[in-house]
């Protein structure tokens, strides 16, 4: 399937004015639609059962968030190039426990030494999955799916029975997800500051773009002399380095780690992105919209635990959304191709 953006002036990821409006129009109006929706939900959540909006439940809420928005970033940066990492969940758990473990087997070792071991440990498994798929030119979805397998398999002959308590964890290092303005965590903040470095990247920066027309065009990208092998191997190392970092976040939260850390998070993940409004086809959609799909899915799985309703819907309702949303996306994209198209042509003449 070709990206809207592909039509705008017959060449992959560029669009003359008046189509860039039209397109950036249909983003911002699903991701003003997203807010609407998470607006109603709050409130009949809130009516159904007020504590839901207890300033501790909104920090709960805030911290899945940030884990899951992160996720949802990398993520981003690989599907809109038209690949998939459903890795992501497996590095998270490797790193979780890999990282973590190092409080109680490294006397005094710092905290931001920490972090950089889990960077370090996404970092080598995007590189793994960069490495098979941009080189050895192997669908994405195979290669990491092979990977979610691999990597929790690691996870689990390193972890085997044990696991990482919370008392083992320095009192600082725990204060992460906790220390907040108000009911909303620093860490919130700090990750928003992220998404939006995210997103003014993809806008600006020619490698940023470049994403996008790989995405909208594979083959018309490599004529157009764009090393698409590169940018799909930075993605997927971006998208490594993000889990591995949110693998360190993840034991910060929940400070008590085992080989199911992450468990099934690459749903999650790859729902949050589609409810987004990034195209599952590559070529279009924002990292903001990713983060707010983070940030809707979050919170309808905390209103679920807090209404005392079975966990099992929370992948059902995943899964609902990515079906809903890939429709909608297909949907959106025939109309705006039409509109593009016809617009090109009356432009032409």
């Amino acid at each position: 399937m070709t990206s809207p953006l592909a039509w705008a002036d017959g060449q992959p990821g560029t669009a003359p004015s008046g189509s860039r409006r039209l397109v950036d129009l249909i983003f911002r109006a699903r991701e003003l639609g997203i807010i609407g929706v998470l607006a109603v939900f709050v409130a009949v959540a809130a009516s159904v059962q007020p504590r839901f909006v207890d300033s501790q439940n909104i920090k709960f809420v805030f911290s899945n968030t940030v884990i899951f928005a992160l996720l949802a970033l990398g993520e981003t940066l690989v599907v809109l190039a038209r690949n998939y990492d459903l890795s992501v969940g497996s590095v998270l758990g490797l790193s979780a426990y890999l990282s973590a473990h190092l409080f109680s087997q490294v006397h005094g070792i710092p905290i931001a030494a920490v972090f950089l071991v889990g960077l370090a440990i996404g970092l080598g498994c995007g590189t793994v999955n960069g490495l098979i798929v941009a080189v050895a030119r192997v669908p994405s979805l195979v290669v990491t799916l092979a990977t979610l397998y691999i990597f929790r398999a690691l996870d689990v002959l390193i972890i085997g029975g044990g696991m990482v308590v919370a008392a083992s964890l320095p009192g600082g290092f725990l204060a992460i997800p906790t220390s907040s303005a108000g009911a909303v965590p620093y860490l919130a903040m700090v990750v928003a500051g992220v998404v939006a470095l995210g997103a003014y990247y993809l806008r600006s920066f020619r490698s940023g773009r470049e994403l996008y027309a790989i995405g909208s065009n594979p083959e018309a990208a490599r004529l157009a002399g764009i090393p698409t092998g590169k940018r799909v191997f930075t993605a997927f190392v971006a998208s490594g380095a993000i889990a591995g970092l949110a693998g360190v976040l993840w034991a910060a939260v929940y400070g008590t780690i085992d080989s199911t850390a992450g468990y099934g998070y690459e749903l999650t993940v790859v729902a949050a992105v589609v409810v987004g409004g990034v195209n599952i086809f590559g070529g279009s959609g924002t990292v903001i919209g990713a983060a707010l799909g983070a940030l809707l899915l979050a919170t309808i799985n905390q209103a679920l635990y807090v209404l005392g309703i079975s966990s099992f819907w929370d992948k059902a309702i995943d899964g609902l959304l990515i079906v809903v949303a890939i429709s909608l996306d297909h949907w959106i994209t025939v109309r705006l191709t039409a509109a593009l198209r016809k617009r090109s042509l009356q432009h032409a003449t």
